[in-house]
């Protein structure tokens, strides 16, 4: 592989701008008076249209970086070492996200609150990783060209026949599982349609890698994602209608009506050809870093943000109640914060873990015997339990 695709950097500079406006806009969205969310300011119409555009980012970049890291490596199938390296990532993901949403409180007090079903960013995306997954080990035999059809197909599918399943309540479900499927519950996300951008950016990847070596790579990639994306946010809309009106199919209609999918895709096209325009620029060190370190920024902004574990976030105590003098620094602050202090511990992550490890050593033993008396008093009670038990049945 040619050293200039050997390292994405500018896949890495999307990754920290969108964990970075991902940061401000859960700040701004989250404590912001209600009375400065005026829909006729111009500014503030701005800024919730950039916001929408983080999360479809995010969405797209997991799915290309994951797919570029699975197809690079010779090896295919069961022995590519990125197929279970990806299984256990979507794992832990899926983990960290519903350990986020841990209250502890809630737990000493025997309950376990409704939030804690809720799905969110790190759901999807690890359940998008394992989707993508299945999908390489179901066609890894055949020519690559059906692993990137089949992704393709799948995102335009889910952004197809989102008018419809969009009505579904799935209340033949129980809600931690139904929150997958609707957000009508309280969900952030949903695994449909929100796995058709990991989809979409498995699909670039693949067609990424393909022509690796290309000569003006770069240059035709720009092309494409600026025409793509300019045709999907301004035409896809009269596009749909124009079908609607050839075929009389009234799902055409439906999502003309609602078309915030194909537009937000041709938005992902659009920063990509920035991004990929500046790679030259963004190579710094920082920016990097940042990028390589969004889940625990993302897991130190929930904390903060919202109070993981205790309750006692930011949310809680200014939720809709600081006007744009307040929001505005306090978003800044609140990145280079959250951006701080992943650095921080990445850099110091191995001793971190060393001093835990030798902590949870300590403790284990102080109270090996607590713990040891704990087990036999236990076996005793069972024992005790089951003989009072069998000894009432007659024969």
């Amino acid at each position: 592989m040619g050293s200039k695709t050997a390292r994405l950097f500018f896949i890495d500079a999307m990754r920290a701008w969108a964990i970075l406006m991902m940061l401000q806009g859960h700040f701004v969205d989250g404590l912001l008076e209600e009375s400065f969310r005026d829909p006729d300011s111009s500014v503030y119409s701005i800024w919730k249209y950039f916001r929408g555009i983080t999360a479809p980012v995010f969405f797209t970049v997991s799915g290309f970086i994951f797919t570029y890291l699975l197809i690079r490596v010779p090896q295919k199938g069961l022995d590519n070492p990125r197929v279970f390296k990806g299984i256990r990532r979507g794992i832990q993901l899926l983990f960290i996200g519903y350990l986020l949403r841990l209250n502890f409180f809630g737990l000493f007090n025997g309950e376990m609150y409704e939030t804690f079903y809720l799905v969110d960013v790190l759901h999807i995306i690890g359940l998008s990783i394992l989707g993508i997954v299945a999908l390489y080990l179901l066609t890894y035999s055949r020519p690559r060209v059906t692993f990137a059809s089949i992704l393709l197909c799948v995102t335009v599918l889910l952004f197809t026949l989102e008018p419809v399943y969009s009505q579904w309540t799935f209340a033949f479900m129980p809600d931690a599982v139904a929150n997958y499927f609707t957000r009508a519950n309280g969900s952030v996300f949903s695994i449909i349609p929100w796995f058709g951008y990991a989809t979409f950016g498995a699909f670039s990847s693949v067609v990424f890698t393909k022509f690796r070596d290309y000569k003006y790579l770069y240059p035709v990639s720009i092309g494409i994602s600026l025409a793509a994306g300019l045709s999907l946010i301004f035409y896809s809309s009269q596009v749909l209608m124009a079908l609607h009106g050839l075929t009389g199919v009234q799902l055409f209609q439906g999502i003309h009506s609602n078309n915030y999918l194909f537009i937000r895709l041709g938005d992902v096209f659009i920063v990509f050809a920035a991004f990929m325009m500046l790679r030259h620029l963004l190579t710094g060190t920082t920016i990097l870093r940042i990028g390589q370190n969004t889940l625990s920024i993302y897991v130190i902004h929930f904390i903060i943000l919202y109070g993981s574990f205790t309750g006692l976030g930011l949310y809680r105590f200014f939720h809709n109640s600081l006007s744009p003098s307040v929001v505005i620094p306090g978003a800044l602050l609140f990145m280079i914060c959250c951006a701080y202090t992943a650095l921080w511990y990445s850099r110091h992550e191995q001793t971190i873990k060393i001093h835990i490890s030798r902590a949870v050593a300590q403790i284990g033993q102080s109270t090996e015997p607590y713990v040891t008396h704990a087990i036999r008093y236990s076996r005793i009670f069972i024992y005790r339990f089951l003989r009072s038990i069998f000894a009432r049945v007659r024969p």
